[in-house]
């Protein structure tokens, strides 16, 4: 066929639109990327002389090596459907063939900054066996309306004209469909479609208007982190609506970047407002003013023990200083293990490292006087770079973030623990 070979284009839509119609959505995205070259590669005396073509599909390195055992499959999907659409036009015989499309000489290789296949199949599971309502206290076409045009997606359903049609026929009006229906409909692209769409799904699904209870919005953040962190992605706090977190996905990046996002965890989970405030000043100071980030550092460490300690009926006195806060923080919440015994593997290490945790605002509160904010300074004073306060932000949220999870695992027996340390704990468990 000489149209295939000059114009495989069109014959190729019609492949896509078959793979859609049965949500092999995978093979769909793999046709519809694909750059197509075809070649004669055999012939056969069969039939009175049978020729053996192949549709070769160049697709992008990186993507053909994220397909991994899958390509054989995927390849037996386009070419059935291949041959279904040829059938009418030619004795021929077709198959397809996927190949890493060649990159140009010299060309700098293009970083792997994909959420795998593998990434989204565990965020969409975990869903699934949590029975989480994807759509919040919203409807199905409420929700979906917020993300795509739903009057320019097609209906699977022949009475009616769009996909907002009958979407609300079969989850509204009929409730045939299940919950978790969204997930494998072509049309929304979230098992094999573009990153940045699913990327927005799961940042829809924690807006605050979506979801308003915070509580449950952060903890499906830590879940989805706990994954889109392996790929190289996080969900991070963009802006506050109603005081209520609006999340937007981005590359994970600096430590100070990440210490940001698990304080503002911290932070909800003693449900400190002043802490949000010191976070805030922290985001911006970092890279911006390192003397500020410093001296912002040592105050939300300040923060988050009188925090606790109130919370506690521990009085203070209103000059104490960091250091001494900590010791009151440490007797009541016993961070330095006494019950390890010592035949325990490591168990001077632990001790060790515990007694070492605490020191940490003892040196804050040094660094802040030398280098922070806070105090005047001679002509000839040279500061801190941001890598400096970065460290600074660092230890003072690994600080913050191990006082608080223990506040919820010993002081509040019941209690959710923080879901700022649940990649640590299932490291620990795992």
């Amino acid at each position: 066929m000489q149209d295939l070979i000059e114009q495989p284009a069109r014959y190729l839509a019609t492949v896509e639109e078959m793979l859609i119609a049965e949500r092999m959505t995978q093979a769909a995205d793999v046709v519809r990327a694909a750059t197509p070259r075809i070649e004669r590669t055999g012939y056969d005396n069969w039939n009175g002389g049978t020729e053996q073509w192949t549709v070769f599909l160049s697709i992008d390195p990186a993507e053909y090596a994220l397909l991994g055992g899958a390509k054989d499959g995927v390849e037996e999907q386009i070419t059935h459907r291949l041959k279904a659409v040829l059938e009418p036009f030619t004795q021929d015989w077709y198959s397809a063939k996927l190949v890493p499309r060649l990159a140009a000489p010299g060309a700098p290789a293009r970083p792997n900054d994909r959420v795998r296949r593998q990434t989204r199949q565990n965020i969409i599971d975990g869903l699934r066996i949590d029975q989480v309502a994807w759509c919040g206290t919203l409807d199905d076409v409420d929700f979906l309306a917020r993300l795509y045009s739903l009057d320019a997606l097609p209906s699977y359903d022949s009475r009616y004209k769009d996909a907002a049609g009958d979407i609300y026929q079969h989850r509204v009006n009929n409730f045939d469909w299940g919950e978790d229906w969204v997930y494998d409909d072509a049309r929304f692209g979230l098992s094999s479609g573009p990153d940045e769409v699913f990327l927005r799904f799961l940042c829809e699904t924690v807006h605050p208007v979506v979801r308003p209870d915070k509580d449950e919005a952060i903890r499906l953040v830590a879940q989805y982190n706990d994954q889109l962190r392996q790929d190289g992605w996080e969900l991070v706090e963009e802006e506050r609506i109603a005081g209520r977190p609006r999340f937007v996905a981005r590359r994970a990046g600096l430590a100070g970047g990440r210490s940001v996002s698990r304080a503002r965890t911290v932070a909800d989970a003693l449900d400190a407002g002043w802490m949000q405030k010191e976070i805030e000043r922290l985001e911006v100071a970092v890279e911006a003013d390192p003397a500020l980030a410093i001296g912002t550092a040592k105050d939300l460490v300040e923060t988050c023990c009188k925090s606790i300690l109130t919370r506690q009926g521990i009085a203070f006195s209103k000059t104490v200083t960091l250091p001494e806060l900590t010791k009151l923080l440490t007797k009541e919440l016993k961070l330095v293990p006494e019950g390890i015994p010592d035949e325990a593997k490591g168990a001077e290490a632990i001790r060790l490292l515990l007694r070492n945790l605490t020191t940490i605002t003892q040196y804050l509160s040094e660094i802040r006087s030398l280098y922070g904010s806070g105090h005047g300074r001679d002509g000839r004073h040279r500061g801190l770079e941001p890598r400096h306060a970065r460290l600074a932000v660092g230890a003072a949220v690994a600080f913050i973030d191990f006082v608080s999870d223990t506040y919820h695992q010993r002081i509040l027996p019941g209690a959710a623990p923080s879901p700022s340390l649940t990649d640590a704990r299932s490291a620990r468990q795992g």
